[in-house]
């Protein structure tokens, strides 16, 4: 069996470690690192500070009773195939992160008793819906054809990104006439002026878990992005999920950076309006020429910042017009046997009562005793080749879905793992109501069952410093996009944001923020990193140095 090695990062020790740097990340999810790995192929030494004990975010996994699990990176589109999100991640782990593609069906749509299968490519995918939806043909084709419209207009969209903000909300004037009106509309208002068929509407909206908005609230922008990334596919990275950042350290390193877990940031040190430094809980104090925060917009803005900075800026006014994501339960499952003693396979199973999103998703919400408006399971150890080389005869499942922060907020000032007996109840009672679904499914799975355990919103609060169990950030509604204050380039001189917040949900969303703060610190020099991007060649060998 393989060396097992799923904690990345080094632990921060202040006594023995620079206290001053190039710039400061706060935060090592998916756009901080991509942040600290571009700016340090330009030269500057970074350090990105992680509170948690591992590095990675929502790309984090961790180990427990003899197994592995992801907590964020089910599956990933357009990586397994020439694209700007390949290039960027090779670039940025200097092609030491591999992928697996997995099999051709990488979604199942389960709506009652019918079943849907997305099958990776362009034809597929349309086929299967003409097949099962005959007289929807041209809505079906001027679908596809608008989510790929979609997807190529997207740079423009978010060109102001990466201008200075003065520039940006001029830009942001004259963007509705440089992309197409369905980037300001809603999921739903989308697709019911494309067809009549509510079936064929849920059917195509079967990925909202994806970001955690229901069709009606959903901004169609953010579906299109999501159904147009899987639609070649989806994949998984080799070895887990924790080799996301644990192939992007060592780039961060080439320039005299670190990632340091451990590293709680209490505060960022601001001075006639410019952020020098952080402080760490405990008062040691770190410096540098610029702050990074991949915290999300609300702990910047909530917890960070200090509260004359607060005050200056009107930030309550700016934290009334947006608002948190959904947070989830999620059931982190080992069992006996390989995947294929089991019967697993890789396709992402779907499972909803029916296809009325948004009515079963207010009905739970107002009564967690009903059916579960969506449930995901993903089968993260049949997506990695690796495997069977750090677990063999093990297996994996994780089900997911959708949870109400309110419903433990009674608890939310306690220490993980020592709440009590109510909300250990509580907890096992979603657990079993969970595992039925997955066993409804799939009965072999029953006896194989060897751990399982459950997280809720306040696990997410625990370990990823969510305000309200959040795990999309912000929701996606259409206003949010229009937001001037969601901008990489803060009113702090020499602070700057990047994560989902400043883009999209999601790894991809994340790592295309990365890139544009990148080139929004850049200013004038925004092309020295797409240079980077541009001229990349895999090196010779790209295999992780021990100890990354």
């Amino acid at each position: 069996m393989a060396r097992v090695k799923v904690r990345t990062g080094k632990r921060l020790r202040p006594e023995k470690e620079d206290n001053q740097f190039d710039v400061i990340v706060v935060g090592s999810g998916m756009g901080g690192l991509a942040n600290a790995a571009l700016l340090s192929l330009l030269g500057y030494k970074v350090a990105v500070l992680e509170q948690h004990y591992t590095a990675g975010g929502f790309t984090h996994a961790y180990h427990r009773n003899g197994y592995e699990w992801d907590v964020g990176v089910h599956y990933i589109g357009e990586v397994h195939k020439p694209s700007t999100l390949r290039r960027v991640f090779d670039v940025i782990s200097e092609s030491r992160l591999k992928w697996a593609e997995m099999e051709p069906e990488y979604d199942r749509i389960i709506l009652g008793e019918e079943e849907y299968g997305f099958v990776a490519g362009r034809d597929n995918f349309a086929n299967m819906l003409k097949q099962r939806f005959p007289g929807e043909e041209k809505a079906i084709d001027d679908y596809i054809e608008l989510i790929r419209e979609i997807s190529r207009k997207t740079p423009k969209f978010f060109a102001g990104q990466a201008m200075p903000p003065w520039l940006a909300r001029v830009y942001n004037l004259v963007r509705p006439m440089l992309v197409p009106k369905e980037f300001f509309q809603s999921t739903r208002e989308v697709l019911e002026g494309m067809t009549n068929n509510q079936q064929l509407i849920s059917v195509l909206t079967g990925q909202w878990g994806d970001y955690g908005q229901a069709p009606a609230d959903a901004a169609f922008l953010m579906h299109a992005l999501i159904a147009k990334h899987y639609l070649a596919g989806g994949a998984y990275p080799v070895g887990g999920s924790s080799d996301i950042a644990r192939s992007i350290i060592p780039t961060i390193q080439k320039s005299g950076g670190e990632v340091f877990t451990y590293a709680d940031v209490e505060e960022i040190l601001v001075k006639g309006n410019k952020a020098y430094g952080v402080r760490l809980t405990g008062g040691h104090e770190l410096y540098a020429d610029r702050i990074v925060s991949n915290a999300g917009f609300y702990n910047t803005t909530q917890r960070l910042l200090p509260n004359d900075v607060k005050q200056k800026l009107g930030v309550e006014k700016w934290n009334e017009q947006v608002q948190l994501s959904s947070s989830h339960f999620g059931i982190y499952a080992g069992f006996k046997g390989t995947a294929e003693e089991l019967g697993i396979n890789t396709t992402n199973l779907w499972i909803y009562p029916d296809g009325k999103h948004e009515e079963n998703l207010q009905r739970f919400h107002d009564d967690p005793e009903q059916d579960f408006p969506i449930v995901y399971i993903s089968f993260p150890s049949a997506k990695d080749p690796d495997w069977n080389n750090r677990y063999p005869g093990k297996s994996t499942v994780e089900i997911v879905t959708m949870a109400k922060h309110e419903w433990f907020e009674q608890w939310k000032d306690e220490t993980w793992g020592q709440r009590g007996e109510e909300y250990e109840a509580i907890k096992e009672k979603f657990s079993q109501r969970l595992l039925e679904v997955l066993f409804k499914r799939m009965p072999q799975l029953r006896d194989a069952l060897d751990y399982y355990e459950l997280s809720t919103p306040l696990s997410t609060d625990w370990f990823q410093k969510a305000s309200k169990g959040e795990i999309y950030g912000l929701d996606h509604f259409v206003d949010r996009f229009k937001k001037p204050f969601l901008h990489p380039v803060t009113p702090v001189k020499n602070l700057y944001m990047t994560g989902a917040d400043v883009m999209t949900a999601g790894v991809g969303g994340a790592l295309m923020a990365g890139l544009m703060t990148t080139c929004a610190m850049q200013g004038r020099k925004a092309n020295e990193v797409l240079k980077l991007l541009k001229e990349y060649q895999e090196p010779v060998s790209a295999a992780v140095p021990e100890g990354a």
